[in-house]
């Protein structure tokens, strides 16, 4: 038995919640015959194909008016940042382009080999993980095989907030994560990460000890936020200032803090639902 998406449509009045009326002027508007919204893989990979469709109908092409097909991209450029990943198959793109091998890439992979570690195992705390832009505490021949996570206590849960900038990149400007446990509105143990504010992942430690023995009171999230602000070490950069970044940090701190009571006590945050 086969079941479609079209088969489960989500709960909203899509013209009436997300289409309205023109507001540019007139003479600003492009009419376009079919506009696909996104330009990734999929959005550039349909235009194509359907003007390359098109082409066999030049009296449907002509219906369609001066702009038969639009792609709309929040990006600078249509895919700025899709057609990326260390290996593909490009089988796809050639099927879609069979006389075009213009699409970037490095070459061909000519060859993979298997490295075995000879000289036993060892264990590193996540924090100490990453000691660098892009840099691991790995060393020659070593690599990750498993992750171990602590059992979780009782009344115990976790909350990640990130601020990023929705305009080309997916990348945080800062990331706040807390892990409570609690006895009745008590805090009896947390946890405090900050990313994207510093070279590394941060473990806040003053934060999580402002958590500590409080009721999440506004001190105290005050007390948290302050020794967050204090940790970080950013840099000024397209997603954001130095300050305001320091500030955002303490921001998120609280809210996280907030969200991981309350999912201990079984209420959950519409958009902030854990995987």
């Amino acid at each position: 038995m086969s079941f479609a998406p079209s088969q489960y449509p989500p709960p909203v009045d899509s013209a009436g919640e997300f289409l309205g009326p023109p507001t540019d002027p007139e003479d600003e508007r492009i009419e376009v015959g079919v506009a696909i919204v996104g330009g990734g893989q999929a959005g550039l990979a349909c235009a194509i194909r359907l003007l390359q469709l098109l082409e066999d109908d030049p009296e449907l092409m002509e219906k369609l008016g001066e702009v038969p097909v639009a792609v709309l991209e929040k990006g600078k450029v249509a895919g700025a940042h899709q057609l990326s990943g260390a290996v593909m198959n490009p089988s796809a793109i050639r099927e879609l382009l069979p006389d075009d091998d213009s699409w970037p890439s490095y070459g061909e992979v000519e060859g993979e080999s298997v490295y075995f570690m000879l000289n036993g195992k060892r264990a590193v705390p996540v924090e100490k993980f990453c000691v660098g832009p892009g840099k691991t505490s790995l060393k020659t021949g070593e690599i990750v095989v498993s992750l171990t996570l602590p059992k979780r206590p009782k009344n115990s849960s976790d909350a990640y907030l990130r601020l990023i900038p929705r305009t080309e990149m997916d990348i945080a400007v800062v990331g706040v994560g807390v892990s409570l446990t609690m006895k009745g509105d008590t805090v009896t143990d947390a946890r405090v990460g900050l990313g994207a504010v510093a070279p590394t992942v941060l473990l806040v430690e003053n934060a999580a000890k402002a958590l500590i023995g409080s009721k999440l009171d506004d001190a105290a999230l005050d007390a948290a936020a302050d020794a967050c602000s204090a940790a970080c070490r950013p840099i000024d950069d397209k997603r954001g200032t130095i300050k305001y970044r320091t500030k955002i940090a303490g921001v998120l701190l609280k809210r996280s803090a907030m969200i991981a009571r309350d999912r201990i006590n079984g209420i959950e945050h519409r958009g902030h639902r854990p995987v």
